[in-house]
């Protein structure tokens, strides 16, 4: 690519709101990851370069407004304690990226051609989206009138 410009990745931070009960993104799908890469809480917060008081609190918010655990905790004995995926949690592990995969497609779709040098918007968007907002805009000073 000598003499272009290298393209640029678009890509999607998903988060998914259930409403007053709770919400799952990125850093929750992260850890249920890792714990089931791992087997354990406090490797999987090592891990992601998170306190283990963090991983604990993201786990239980998860388990608490999920209508199913996630994830489920041994007591340690002669090999340690240990972190296990429910088949919930790894249920919900899979749904999240399908649906990751989905969106990140559509936007990749939709933006296809925006990006130019440095990241910066093409002409091509900003001038309809500028319009678009410019009239918008004169519609409601016209109808506080």
């Amino acid at each position: 690519m000598s003499g272009m410009a290298k393209r640029r990745s678009i890509d999607v931070r998903l988060r998914i709101d259930f409403g007053s009960a709770g919400s799952v993104g990125p850093g929750k799908i992260a850890l249920l990851e890792a714990i089931h890469a791992s087997g354990s809480l406090s490797q999987a917060a090592r891990d992601l370069g998170m306190s283990y008081r963090r991983a604990w609190g993201l786990l239980d918010d998860l388990n608490r407004s999920l209508r199913e655990p996630v994830a489920a905790a041994s007591v340690g004995g002669t090999g340690g304690g240990g972190a296990a995926l429910t088949s919930f949690g790894k249920e919900l592990v899979a749904t999240y990226r399908a649906v990751e995969r989905v969106a990140t497609k559509a936007a990749k779709r939709s933006f296809a051609g925006t990006l130019a040098e440095g990241d910066k918007v093409t002409r091509g968007l900003r001038r309809p989206l500028t319009r678009s907002l410019a009239k918008r805009a004169g519609r409601r000073a016209t109808r506080r009138r």
